[in-house]
């Protein structure tokens, strides 16, 4: 499409544009610009620094950056990623956003943007003939807008604050109709594909699928756009959303399930063969996610609040595991026949980077397949017992295990895990410095 089409198809209330990328932590970070600058946007124009992608939560330089300090902070070229102008109608003002990805100078991609990450992934399984399908479940909570710790909303039916778990409960989804209206017209209008919607375990959280497709750049786009949708509609409707891992101690967590199958170039499932059994391709992709499970755990649990959802009889998961039908094991396998076999990483929590997240099943995955490796016998039953090898459960364990892991040296450039490596420890640095009201209460005249 030229660039005078996108122009002539933008709504006539949009003002800005908002062209934006992807960071390390999964935020999107950018320039608004006037909508008359449309064609330098989509036209490549647009030049950001590198090391955006690396900044801290706090959207602080990484003390010492590499990136920084000795190439000079250098600006990278931003190219529109084939997603089009995003409408954005939930602000106060309409607009649009313009998803970029990064190249350096030279043409060539920046692999320490996540969504350069994950095509290089991709694009090794497309030269081997087989084409990864993706899909995914993303869990979080409606919270009041209001105090600055999370605190169940008011339902807009009853006028009561929410007081109790409510799984699969259609009246509390009633209650929250023109929420969920309002985010499937928005979804719809930005070519997210959400599916069904339910309510979860915790006061006031819910779940959205998203439809599986065999793109995993536009599915992670997609967690994305939907995460952002979600936030913007929650405000509008006067509550707030929260994707944190674990907002409540004492409640369900939030995840982000991811579902992966192969296909080959004709569409057909390789997870299972004619007779309807798992395929060695299958085995080596379990294996090879088990393996790399340790290591990898930092993208599936990338922040310090990750952790409190990583705990035993919670629903999620703590051993490196699978199993089939079993929600207790890391990897599950779900019911169905053989077109539908796939595989689910129940690691990933609602605040990881899809891209980083998907790169590192896919990338695991892989590594798998090229080695032949096979995976242990599946378990049975619980997956919590204390014998049984665990993920991470520390914040600290995880950085140096990506940090040292040969798997993840295979599936992510250098650049890539020094700048991520950096950020979460200038983060665990951050939060150390930290004293609680809790700590205060437990030792503050009583030691």
């Amino acid at each position: 499409m030229e660039n005078s089409d996108i122009t002539n198809d933008l709504d006539k209330d949009i003002e800005s544009i908002q062209a934006v990328v992807c960071d390390l932590n999964g935020i999107l970070r950018g320039k608004r610009v006037p909508v008359s600058q449309i064609d330098k946007v989509t036209g490549g124009g647009i030049r950001m620094p590198l090391s955006i992608v690396g900044v801290d939560i706090w959207g602080e330089d990484i003390v010492g950056s590499e990136q920084v300090f000795i190439h000079g902070d250098n600006d990278g070229i931003c190219e529109p990623t084939g997603r089009g102008v995003v409408p954005v109608r939930w602000t106060q003002r309409p607009s649009a956003m313009v998803p970029l990805w990064m190249f350096e100078e030279s043409g060539k991609p920046f692999l320490a943007d996540p969504r350069q990450a994950l095509a290089a992934i991709v694009k090794q399984y497309n030269e081997m003939g087989l084409y990864p399908v993706v899909g995914s479940e993303l869990e979080f909570y409606l919270i009041d807008s209001e105090p600055d710790y999370p605190e169940p909303p008011i339902s807009p039916y009853t006028g009561k604050r929410l007081d109790s778990d409510a799984i699969l409960s259609i009246d509390e989804l009633d209650d929250f109709g023109n929420f969920f209206s309002d985010v499937y017209a928005e979804c719809e209008r930005q070519n997210v594909p959400a599916d069904a919607a339910i309510a979860e375990n915790g006061i006031g959280q819910f779940e959205i699928t998203l439809l599986h497709g065999n793109d995993p750049l536009k599915a992670a786009d997609d967690i994305m756009f939907a995460k952002r949708i979600i936030k913007g509609v929650a405000r509008k409707h006067g509550f707030a959303a929260t994707f944190m891992a674990k907002p409540y101690g004492t409640r369900s967590g939030n995840g982000m399930h991811m579902h992966m199958s192969l296909v080959d170039k004709d569409g057909k499932n390789v997870f299972a063969d004619a007779d309807g059994e798992n395929t060695d391709l299958f085995k080596h992709c379990v294996a090879g996610m088990l393996k790399g499970m340790s290591e990898s755990t930092l993208l599936f649990a990338p922040h310090f609040n990750s952790y409190r959802r990583l705990r035993p009889d919670t629903h999620a998961p703590t051993s490196i595991t699978w199993g089939f039908e079993n929600r207790t094991a890391a990897i599950r396998i779900p019911g169905g026949g053989p077109k539908s076999r796939r595989i689910e990483h129940r690691v990933p929590g609602a605040d990881a980077n899809p891209y980083l997240a998907m790169a590192a099943i896919l990338g695991a995955a892989l590594v798998g397949i090229k080695n032949k490796w096979m995976p242990p016998r599946p378990i049975e039953g619980r997956a919590y017992g204390e014998r049984l090898k665990k993920i991470p459960s520390e914040w600290g364990g995880a950085v140096d295990a990506f940090e040292d892991g040969e798997i993840m040296e295979e599936v992510f450039s250098p650049l890539l895990r020094n700048m991520l490596v950096a950020c979460k420890r200038q983060e665990i640095a951050g939060f150390a410095e930290q004293v609680t009201d809790y700590e205060f209460s437990a030792y503050l005249e009583i030691v």
